[in-house]
């Protein structure tokens, strides 16, 4: 766990970055930091491993207070992940990872070992640990980043804006691997991001800062978007938060049944009863077949998207499992609001 209690950071020019900060970030959870530009939420995620230090208060690390802890030693213990991966451009991949291990006295075979296995744990091929960073894309790069971080096996883990800087769909596959990853090593992790869906499928709490470092509310995704403390929280989460709450809610209980047949739509199958489109005499349609753990936001997507207004439901191997109707969407799309605001 991580304890802020009143904690202040003042800088010489008389700015105050944060302000008397009393916050709880979870042992195995990830609490993301979000809000406007210069907020104090990058202040806040530094001061953990004192490359800020705090004006005033306490800062406790698995109950140790990290202001009475050598520095060098505390950052060593604590991964770290920023935003352009800040590789060492003159090391192969595989060294890069190996970093922090040989820092801590590992021998290079060990260091270089367990640098190994990181890679293929975040996603990346052997092959790629004998180049150099800038032979890698963005998001490889990100990879690694993630690997280095992870390489002494820290309890706790800093992130910060670490998928801002790339490409939509690379975002995506690196928060699907972070969730990954947190699901398997179930880390203390701090992420910073001003992207508040990022914030929502990422955090198990998210914290809200306002300018000049006061925290407005610190709650889990569902609280905060059904019901946010005031109209600064309401305004960054945006017009379509009731969306953004459905993205929380999965399929999992909504009703299916067969798939329609002897009318103007009909759903093509492989031979493995694998859902392919819809067809009628003129046309094909693609679709995009959905599993119990996909949201209700993305059914009431393709619900629009497809000519009969169902949704194909397919199993782990993609085998067909039924259909759900539009309506039956909307249905449990309205009882997830009121759930929300009631548990709120």
């Amino acid at each position: 766990m991580i304890q802020f209690d009143a904690v202040h950071k003042r800088f010489p020019n008389g700015t105050t970055a944060v302000h008397d900060l009393t916050l709880e970030m979870p042992e195995g959870g990830v609490t993301v930091l979000v809000g406007t530009s210069g907020c104090g939420k990058t202040t806040t995620l530094r001061m953990i491993n004192r490359m800020v230090e705090p004006t005033s208060g306490t800062i406790r690390v698995g109950g140790r207070d990290v202001t009475r802890q050598d520095a060098a030693e505390l950052r060593r213990s604590i991964g770290y992940v920023i935003q352009q991966a800040g590789l060492f451009p003159h090391r192969t991949v595989l060294d890069n990872i190996a970093t922090v291990p040989l820092l801590l006295g590992w021998n290079r075979k060990k260091a270089r070992a367990r640098a190994a296995e990181l890679l293929e744990t975040v996603g990346l091929t052997a092959d790629a640990g004998r180049r150099y960073p800038h032979q890698l894309s963005g998001g490889q790069q990100q990879r690694v980043g993630v690997a280095r971080a992870l390489a002494a096996d820290p309890p706790v883990l800093l992130m910060d804006e670490p998928f801002g800087a790339v490409d939509p769909v690379v975002r995506a596959q690196l928060q699907d691997e972070l969730l990954r990853l947190q699901q398997e090593l179930s880390k203390t992790i701090v992420f910073v991001t001003h992207d508040i869906d990022e914030a929502v499928r990422l955090g198990d709490q998210i914290a809200v800062f306002r300018t000049g470092g006061h925290l407005v509310q610190c709650a889990s995704p569902a609280e905060l978007l059904a019901r946010p403390a005031d109209d600064f929280v309401a305004d960054f989460l945006g017009a379509e938060r009731g969306l953004k709450l459905l993205s929380l809610k999965t399929l999992a209980d909504v009703p299916r049944g067969p798939a329609p047949e002897g009318g103007v739509w009909t759903l093509v199958l492989d031979e493995a009863n694998r859902p392919l489109h819809w067809a009628s005499k003129e046309t094909e349609i693609p679709l995009r077949p959905l599993k119990d753990t996909d949201s209700l936001l993305a059914a009431l997507d393709e619900s629009v998207a497809s000519p009969t207004g169902l949704i194909v439901r397919v199993d782990a191997d993609g085998v067909l499992t039924g259909v759900s109707s539009r309506d039956d969407i909307h249905e449990h799309a309205g009882r997830a609001h009121t759930q929300a605001r009631v548990a709120a």
